[in-house]
C-alpha cells in the first residue's frame, strides 16, 4: 500500500492527503489477491498512511543517505519503484527502534520482487544493508530519526528541517 502511495505522489504529483483520500482499499485487496479485506485493514491503511506521511517528510535527506551510499548512480536515474522502496525502507527503520535491521531488509526485497525488475531485488539489499549499518543512519535511529533531537538535514545555509 505505501509503496503505491509513494509511487503515486512522486509520478502523479498528488498531494498526500488526495492520494489517501482516493485509495481504494477494495480494489488494493483485489489486486493483490487477498480476495477481502481484512479486519485489520483500517489499521494497515493508517499505518501505510503514517509510513508515506514520514518518509516524504523526511525524503530529501533520506534521498542525501541513499546517494551518498550508491556509487555509480544517481537517485534521479534509479528505478522509480526501487527509489521509493529504498525511501520506505529507511523511513520505516528509523522510525521503528524495536524493527530489526534484517526484517527492514526483508521486506524492502519482497516488495522490491514484487513491484520491481528482475534485478530490483538485489538492488535494493545491495544499498539497503550497508546503509542501515551506516554510522549516520545509527545516530539517526538512536534519536528517532531525521529531524528529531538535532538530527537534521539542512539546506545549506545550515538551518536545519526537511521537506
Amino acid at each position: 500500500m505505501a509503496v503505491q502511495m509513494l509511487y503515486q505522489w512522486e509520478l502523479g504529483g498528488s498531494p498526500l492527503p488526495e492520494i489517501f483520500r482516493s485509495f481504494d482499499l477494495y480494489q488494493y485487496g483485489a489486486e493483490t489477491a487477498s480476495r477481502k479485506i481484512e479486519r485489520g485493514s483500517d489499521d494497515a491503511f493508517d499505518l501505510a498512511c503514517r509510513l508515506v506521511r514520514g518518509t516524504v517528510e523526511s525524503r530529501e535527506e533520506i534521498d542525501r543517505q541513499i546517494a551518498e551510499q550508491a556509487e555509480n548512480w544517481r537517485i534521479e536515474r534509479m528505478p522509480d519503484v526501487d527509489r521509493n522502496i529504498l525511501r520506505l525502507a529507511i523511513y520505516e527503520y528509523l522510525s521503528d527502534p524495536e524493527l530489526p535491521k534484517v526484517v527492514a531488509i526483508d521486506e524492502a526485497i519482497e516488495l522490491a520482487k514484487k513491484f520491481g525488475s528482475e534485478k530490483s531485488g538485489k538492488f535494493v539489499n545491495g544499498l539497503l544493508d550497508p546503509l542501515l549499518s551506516s554510522e549516520p543512519l545509527a545516530q539517526a535511529r538512536r534519536a528517532g530519526g531525521f529531524g528529531a533531537s538535532g538530527v537534521t538535514a539542512t539546506d545549506g545555509d545550515g538551518a536545519g528541517g526537511v521537506g
